[in-house]
């Protein structure tokens, strides 16, 4: 066995605990998005309950703006965390859609 060949197939203990960090936060993110949407769902319920719209337009872009900025002050790209909170606010809508329709 070759010295690189050793090197190539001995633990790397940095990556390893990079990588154990980031599955503790991909383990994390999915927890708190589980809690968002338990609480989301409540939320839907209400306002099919009272007849209220699935959407709210205007709480939407101020939380967009209140996002992005909140991105930039953590160093975030802004456009990465609204595209994120966009995708995640289109599914709640998607959700309240149905609680209306009975779905």
């Amino acid at each position: 066995m070759t010295k690189d060949t050793a090197l190539d197939t001995a633990p790397d203990t940095v990556l390893a605990g990079y990588r154990a960090s980031i599955d503790n936060i991909d383990a994390a993110l999915i927890h708190m998005l589980a809690e968002r949407f338990r609480i989301t769902q409540s939320v839907g319920a209400y306002k099919a309950q009272h007849n209220l719209p699935a959407s709210d337009h205007g709480r939407e872009e101020r939380q967009i703006a209140r996002l992005r900025k909140l991105a930039g002050d953590a160093q975030l790209d802004p456009d990465f965390g609204e595209k994120f909170l966009r995708f995640i606010i289109d599914e709640v809508i998607r959700h309240h859609e149905q609680a209306k329709n009975g779905d």
